[in-house]
């Protein structure tokens, strides 16, 4: 008998060992990573969910926040401005599909055997990494009405100058221009890699088959893709409704109101105006937006996707 009490207290034993062991295992991980979700929850977590509260309060960056209810977001939706960087917003969104055709047309062109391809590649992604504001310097000076180099190549060209930059019906079109430049690097690689990824023997049976090289491009390369391209499709799109360093660096949100965007709009009511519990609303406007928008978009290719 006590050798079987003592195998069961021993058995007992190993048990518990074993779970303060597997416990051990799950506990140690978030050890680990628990330095890096406190500086999220700090940066992050929490001015999300103070914003949320903010947004139903009077607050001025001084003093004690009034509540107000929902009257931040009535007095947004009555914004004539409000509904005017939202349009801007919108009509600078609608460059996404040239961006992300732009983009996979070079990438297609980039992952054939051609000389020089580390070359171009480092070309074509050199913008990424620059800072947006010298990005935005830089073109507010070439697009200059007076001094600008494009001007310049008009002139030389025998064609009209352009006042793009003081033109409300062109200055959109400068920061599609400019937005166009500098984010074509980043998707560029992603088609690149989708690209890679695609087994050549699916085009050498094409080939044999008797497709030509569009037949391959729409059957194959736009098919298989179709998840890269859900990918950079909605990053793009997030990227193009974030706008504001170019709108504020290289047309100030002008000429007049022609360029002024959400973020913009959010940033001039927080910041210059110091209506936090105003702008608090306007984000989370913006938040809603940007959320429906991925969803109808992810929906749209769900299907396609999963092919």
């Amino acid at each position: 008998m006590d050798l079987v009490k003592s195998m069961e207290v021993k058995g007992e034993h190993n048990h518990t060992e074993a779970k303060k062991y597997k416990w051990k295992q799950k506990l140690t991980p978030i050890g680990f990573i628990s330095p890096v979700l406190l500086i999220f929850s700090l940066f992050l977590f929490f001015p999300v969910l103070f914003a949320f509260y903010m947004s139903f309060h009077q607050w001025g960056m001084i003093g004690t926040p009034e509540f107000v209810g929902f009257h931040n977001y009535v007095r947004l939706f009555q914004d004539p401005l409000f509904w005017t960087s939202i349009k801007n917003t919108l009509i600078f969104s609608l460059s996404v599909p040239l961006k992300v055709a732009i983009a996979l047309f070079i990438a297609v062109l980039l992952n054939q055997k051609i000389r020089g391809l580390g070359f171009y590649r480092a070309a074509f992604f050199f913008p990424v990494v620059l800072s947006m504001v010298v990005v935005g310097l830089v073109w507010q000076w070439m697009f200059s009405p007076s001094y600008g180099f494009i001007n310049y190549l008009l002139e030389k060209l025998g064609l009209p100058l352009q006042n793009m930059l003081i033109d409300s019906d062109q200055a959109m079109i400068v920061l599609i221009i400019v937005s166009i430049w500098k984010g074509l690097g980043s998707n560029l690689l992603l088609f690149l890699a989708g690209l890679q990824a695609i087994p050549s023997s699916v085009y050498e049976a094409a080939e044999i088959d008797g497709a030509n090289s569009w037949q391959k491009f729409w059957h194959i390369t736009v098919q298989l893709l179709k998840p890269t391209t859900l990918f950079v499709l909605i990053i793009t799109l997030i990227g193009s409704f974030k706008i504001f360093d170019l709108a504020y660096v290289i047309t100030g949100g002008g000429p007049g109101t022609s360029t002024m965007v959400l973020v913009h709009y959010i940033y001039q009511e927080a910041f210059q105006r110091f209506d936090m519990g105003y702008a608090s609303a306007a984000a989370y406007v913006f938040f809603i937006i940007l959320f429906i928008l991925t969803l109808v978009q992810m929906r749209m290719f769900k299907s396609d996707s999963e092919f």
